[in-house]
């Protein structure tokens, strides 16, 4: 126990103090060169619009949230799906590949506007917009993982006359559970700038809105100290979804691997 909360203290406490020198050197600058709030609010302006707009920006946490996990989850089985293709056809790989490469090479601002086009403004928009964008790194992962197996262990599978379904299931997939995790991991953050940014162009319209909406308004309207407030609303939201997934990543291979070792032993 003592341990766990010395690596704690050792992994929050420093990133807090460059945070409090930070916020420190920043308030120091507003109030000595009396910098106008429209340019750039204090951290005690940010603090104050952060607590008064507590109710606001929990409901677009709640709402940005819902999209992204729906995203994040659309493209974690979506990806995989065309990943355990991808490892069982040469040519679907080569033939398929380079399109989801194109995909994500493609900006979302210039893809989101032709899903409003195609889809309609809501909820749904902002759900597409964050799957599209978390897609490659769970395919790329999830295929390389596929791929990548150690050739005594294929060579072991087919002396055995195994079929493609039990190579798949029995030696692929468990080999492929690292690189599908360490894609969740990135894909979980980009499903979150995903959702946000798909409401700067589908949050518009509806009595629920997200934070990418409230982004977008308070820059409009000038309302600085929101907007700081909102933003950082937004990255310690990513945070927190990036450790959700990390941390069930890290169970996942622990019981995969771990387990089953422990059992026999």
């Amino acid at each position: 126990m003592k341990r766990v909360l010395t690596g704690l203290i050792q992994t929050v406490l420093p990133p807090l103090a460059l945070f409090a020198l930070v916020a420190a050197i920043w308030q120091w600058f507003v109030v000595a060169y009396h910098v106008k709030p429209y340019l750039l609010p204090s951290p005690v302006a940010v603090g104050t619009a952060l607590v008064r707009d507590a109710a606001l920006l929990g409901s677009a946490v709640l709402y940005t949230g819902t999209a992204a996990l729906l995203g994040f989850g659309a493209s974690l089985l979506i990806g995989t799906v065309i990943a355990f293709a991808f490892s069982q056809s040469r040519i679907l790989r080569s033939s398929g590949y380079p399109y989801f490469i194109f995909l994500q090479t493609v900006p979302i601002v210039a893809i989101a506007p032709l899903i409003v086009r195609w889809c309609g403004n809501g909820f749904h928009s902002v759900v597409l917009v964050a799957a599209i964008l978390s897609l490659f790194p769970i395919l790329s992962n999830a295929t390389q993982g596929l791929l990548q197996i150690d050739p005594n262990l294929l060579d072991l599978f087919r002396l055995n006359n195994a079929s493609r379904w039990q190579m798949l299931t029995k030696l692929r997939f468990p080999s492929a559970v690292p690189a599908i995790c360490a894609g969740a991991r990135t894909a979980s953050g980009l499903a979150v700038v995903g959702a946000i940014v798909g409401e700067f162009f589908v949050g518009y319209g509806s009595k629920r809105f997200g934070l990418g909406y409230l982004i977008n308004s308070t820059n409009d309207q000038l309302q600085i100290d929101r907007l700081f407030a909102a933003v950082l609303t937004s990255t310690l939201f990513g945070i927190a979804i990036f450790a959700l997934v990390n941390l069930a990543s890290a169970t996942i291979l622990r019981r995969w691997y771990d387990g089953p070792v422990e059992h026999r032993a």
